[in-house]
């Protein structure tokens, strides 16, 4: 049942993309409308699992160069895109920090500075979640949070925003640093092919970190609204470090200080100009050595997400086609009527469409392909591509609707105990509140910094 299942999932997925070929040849040249056609179905594959999504994602290596879109050479140079390693590491720390117990140490720690209420325990959580999706990928966090979550009080609405608490504190916090989440990689390795500055590891944090605060007060105001001082099980003894926390712990201080060294502050300091993949590969390869003994490759290399690695070079293979056809152009074009607008208005534009475009698709996909066109539209019209592409990046990340939007709401409505019309209630506040934030930084802060 489950193989037929598969089988129809995959023929539908190709039935579309072909609906999306013909319509697209009618306006596109055969090329374009090839891509389009391409694009459909790698996003439909990927919307509907009828192929592992690592599967999916190397199929541009052979679509691509097959349908004569771009060559196998220049489709390839996305999957060894610097960011790609930058994340590599990024994750092996992660595994460290989840295979020492780090987590759940900052966890009792994090808990305990709250007042033992519901509400300063939807804050901990939030902050908690928010906190370890700086570094951890959002599905891990809430998957290691969650049961945290479901213990914290038996009281089932109590339980529902614990939850989302959780989850919508993952999606928040993604964004604060640049291995947060997918879409921010994707944005720094467009800016370096369309050779723009690249935003350093500690800009990045103070660009994003103070949005992302008050977007967290906001949310877990909201999630505490009807609530009353009911109590919580939060435990009042807190885990000593042991010693292989100690180390991992030691090495993440020490990598945040050389990144914050190495980072650039004009006209005071140059940085060191080392590279920031480098760095981060290099602290995630010392988790190996001897003395340290954090990780070992045979034990380890199992956890390493090599899909998503494989996705990130499908979603910058598909930006360079976007690129190199001239459909990012053509695209920017059909937008020229909004180039008269007041940029300000442009940004509420991208940053809504963004948003919720962003609830029934994949976040990485979405981006993948609009970051060249509004690089397109945005040179066309005398804009600041960078401003505008941060917008939508930021945005793809605030999508708190439904259970498909984002991982952390699909694993949180898979607990049972919520419902779509729970999560689509806060959800769409939040989107609103997402939205105006992004516009509002980007309009007073963003603008005279990047």
């Amino acid at each position: 049942m489950e193989m037929k299942s598969q089988i129809s999932r995959f023929l539908l997925a190709c039935f579309i993309s072909m609906i999306a070929f013909f319509m697209a040849w009618v306006w596109l040249s055969m090329t374009q409308a090839l891509l389009v056609g391409s694009i459909t179905l790698l996003v439909a594959l990927w919307t509907n699992e009828a192929l592992p999504m690592g599967v999916v994602s190397l199929l541009p290596i052979i679509m691509f160069p097959g349908f004569g879109i771009i060559n196998t050479k220049t489709t390839t140079e996305g999957y060894a895109n610097p960011i790609v390693f930058l994340f590599l590491g990024g994750f092996m720390l992660a595994i460290a920090v989840e295979k020492s117990g780090l987590h759940r140490w900052m966890a009792h720690h994090l808990l305990g500075l709250f007042p033992k209420s519901a509400k300063g325990v939807i804050f901990a959580l939030a902050l908690t979640s928010a906190l370890l999706s700086t570094v951890l990928s959002n599905t891990t966090t809430t998957l290691l949070l969650i049961s945290m979550g479901l213990f914290l009080s038996d009281i089932p609405r109590i339980q529902v925003r614990y939850l989302l608490a959780i989850a919508y504190g993952a999606s928040i916090g993604g964004v604060i640093t640049p291995i947060g989440t997918a879409p921010n990689l994707i944005l720094l390795g467009l800016l370096g092919e369309h050779s723009l500055p690249s935003i350093p590891f500690v800009e990045w944090i103070m660009l994003v970190a103070p949005m992302a605060l008050l977007m967290l007060i906001i949310m877990s105001w909201m999630l505490g609204l009807g609530l009353g001082s009911e109590p919580s099980a939060v435990s009042e003894s807190h885990p000593p470090l042991t010693k292989a926390q100690t180390k991992v712990l030691t090495l993440l201080v020490g990598l945040m200080v050389l990144l914050f060294v190495n980072a650039p502050m004009k006209p005071y300091w140059n940085g060191l100009g080392l590279a920031e993949e480098g760095i981060m590969l290099g602290f995630a390869l010392l988790l190996f050595t001897p003395g340290m003994n954090l990780l070992e490759w045979e034990e380890d290399k199992g956890k390493i997400p090599f899909h998503i690695m494989f996705l990130f070079g499908a979603g910058f293979a598909i930006a360079k086609a976007f690129s190199d056809t001239g459909l990012a152009d053509l695209s920017a074009q059909s937008l020229g009527g909004l180039g008269s607008l007041s940029p300000w208005i442009i940004l509420l534009a991208i940053a809504a469409l963004i948003t919720f475009t962003t609830e029934i698709t994949s976040n990485t996909a979405l981006i993948s392909v609009m970051l060249p066109v509004i690089y397109s539209f945005t040179i066309q019209n005398h804009l600041d591509p960078m401003l505008f592409m941060m917008v939508a990046t930021i945005a793809s990340s605030y999508a708190f609707m439904l259970p498909i939007a984002t991982p952390p709401n699909a694993i949180v409505m898979s607990s049972g105990i919520m419902n779509i019309k729970d999560m689509a209630r806060f959800g769409f506040m939040l989107n609103l509140v997402g939205i105006t934030l992004i516009v509002l930084f980007a309009t007073f802060y963003w603008r005279y910094v990047i």
